[in-house]
């Protein structure tokens, strides 16, 4: 037997350094999570969104807390482009990892000590969205850095640990921060965040000896931006116009227009005639649509670039570009994934329970079915497939994943559907879609880290790993449409005239999005033709 052969034969184990890394991450979405959950509760409560000429009702500083909750949110989804952009070009992932984590912590800090001071409080917010938004991306593609073609097998329980560890976090945090706010007062419950986060940069550091570090990538002329640009602008060949240009512009111009209507309505947010989720409704759009459309215009003349890049640049972009569709493909089901925290637990509220049993304790359930399905669905689940001649590959796991959450959505809109009609419905009930809804999430974003991670071309790990973050603000983006849409008075009354109330009418419209979806990405996935993008050993 040869060495090669006799290497081959062994099997092989996760990394040392990965178990820092999944520990660093585990600390870090207790962290994240703590102060989270407590953050709306907490601003109401508060003095911080006085002014010295301002007074707010208790209802106006629900709508506050809300406003600030969302920026926020906002800031920590959009923050992941810049750290994806830092580490390919500048820093690499290990560097840009440590010097946000230490932003990150500095953000703890001042929620902890400026609990009373607006400035100090609001500075800490900011810090912490720029911090926490910015490494998102990165510590799961620093994951998949450190195998290789001698272990990449093993990549998907690197993933699935990593992704266990997060929900463990999460699980914990869920249950105890409210407590110790309760208990101990803001500054305590701001601080033990704070001391999690610190701990999870140690544990990061600790390891630093021993990761595997991809120096990064600057800009050169076949950088993906660059064939872009080349792709856009090259003429045709006899006298060929430039359709794709055409369509690139025609994106552009959309997207000035949702900025300036943002602009509008942050205009009329400062003098409190509108909410701050206009604004954030206009900036994501044009988000999404300077991306849809530019890619779609480059993609429309790409071998136009060849005149300027090499075969093997415009490959890359190209297969970039379709990896994008399959992420736009699941932005339905984070629609329904992220609703579990508003539109489910106003239903819980609806249904029947025990006293002390609050309505959005629900939400602890998530992560704890999490935790028990990754191993399930490895141990069981899969293995079983697989003996009935189904290899459950990534792209099958996704498919599935979207269509699950639908039919989980067409559970509680069923539920709904017995409330509104007047029937006393207990909140065990609800236990079932939330069962199908986290194996949907199981087989959707676990994976999804994954995949994400092993098409990536090796110069635009960080990037593409933040565009799969941004999916999620693009699902909650058609949240925020599906929402603005039904408040016209039109669409009620012909919701009202088909014999349903708006709340199960949404229901099942996003059941059948989410199912519509998951038909649409399994049909794309099936001609997607997998890349192998694991570093050489």
């Amino acid at each position: 037997m040869t060495k090669l052969e006799q290497v081959s034969n062994v099997k092989p184990r996760l990394p040392r350094q990965i178990y820092f890394i999944i520990g660093n991450e585990g600390c870090e979405r207790f962290s994240f999570y703590g102060m989270r959950n407590i953050l709306t509760q907490f601003l109401v409560s508060s003095s911080l969104l006085f002014t010295a000429s301002q007074y707010l009702s208790e209802a106006d500083r629900q709508g506050a807390a809300k406003d600030v909750f969302h920026t926020f949110v906002l800031g920590v989804y959009f923050f992941p482009l810049l750290g994806g952009w830092l580490s390919d070009r500048f820093l690499g992932k290990y560097r840009t990892i440590l010097y946000l984590s230490l932003v990150y912590c500095a953000g703890h800090a001042c929620l902890a000590f400026f609990e009373s001071n607006r400035t100090g409080f609001f500075t800490g917010l900011f810090l912490i969205a720029l911090g926490s938004g910015g490494i998102k991306p990165l510590v799961s593609a620093y994951v998949g850095d450190q195998l290789d073609q001698t272990n990449k097998s093993i990549g998907k329980v690197a993933f699935d640990a990593f992704y266990w560890i997060i929900n463990f976090g999460s699980f914990f945090a869920s249950l105890l921060m409210p407590i110790f706010l309760r208990n101990y007062g803001p500054s305590v419950a701001f601080g033990i965040p704070g001391v999690l986060m610190f701990i999870a940069t140690l544990i990061f550091w600790y390891a630093r000896k021993d990761y595997v570090n991809l120096p990064p990538t600057p800009a050169h002329p076949d950088s993906f931006l660059a064939v872009l640009k080349s792709a856009l602008l090259a003429p045709g060949s006899g006298g060929a116009g430039r359709p794709g240009l055409t369509v690139a512009m025609l994106g552009a111009s959309l997207a000035s227009v949702c900025l300036a209507l943002g602009v509008a309505d942050l205009a009329r947010m400062l003098s409190h005639s509108t909410p701050w989720l206009g604004v954030t409704l206009w900036w994501c759009l044009a988000l999404v649509l300077a991306i849809g459309f530019v890619g779609a215009g480059a993609r429309l003349q790409l071998d136009r670039a060849l005149a300027k890049h090499s075969p093997e640049a415009v490959e890359g972009v190209r297969n970039v570009l379709r990896i994008l569709v399959l992420f736009f493909l699941v932005t339905p089901f984070w629609s329904l994934f992220d609703q579990k925290a508003s539109t489910w637990v106003l239903q819980a509220g609806a249904m029947t329970k025990p006293s002390w049993f609050q309505p959005s304790q629900m939400q602890a359930l998530n992560p704890l079915l999490v935790m028990l399905l990754i191993p399930f669905n490895n141990a069981v689940l899969y293995p079983a497939l697989k003996r009935f001649g189904y290899e459950a590959t990534a792209l099958r796991r996704m498919t599935a994943g979207i269509a699950i959450a639908g039919f989980s959505w067409i559970i509680a809109g069923s539920l709904q559907l017995a409330i509104e009609g007047g029937a006393s419905v207990s909140i065990t009930w609800q236990i079932l879609p939330y069962i199908f809804l986290t194996l949907g999430e199981v087989l959707v974003s676990a994976t999804g880290l994954e995949f994400a991670y092993s098409q990536a071309p090796l110069s635009m790990k960080g990037a593409i790993m933040a565009f799969w973050t941004l999916s999620v603000t693009v699902g909650n983006l058609w949240v925020l449409l599906s929402n603005w849409t039904v408040r016209n008075e039109k669409v009620t009354q012909m919701i009202t005239g088909a014999g349903l109330q708006v709340v199960s009418f949404q229901m099942f419209f996003f059941a059948g999005f989410a199912i519509v979806a998951a038909a649409a990405f399994g049909f794309f996935a099936s001609k997607y033709t997998m890349s192998d993008n694991y570093r050489r050993g």
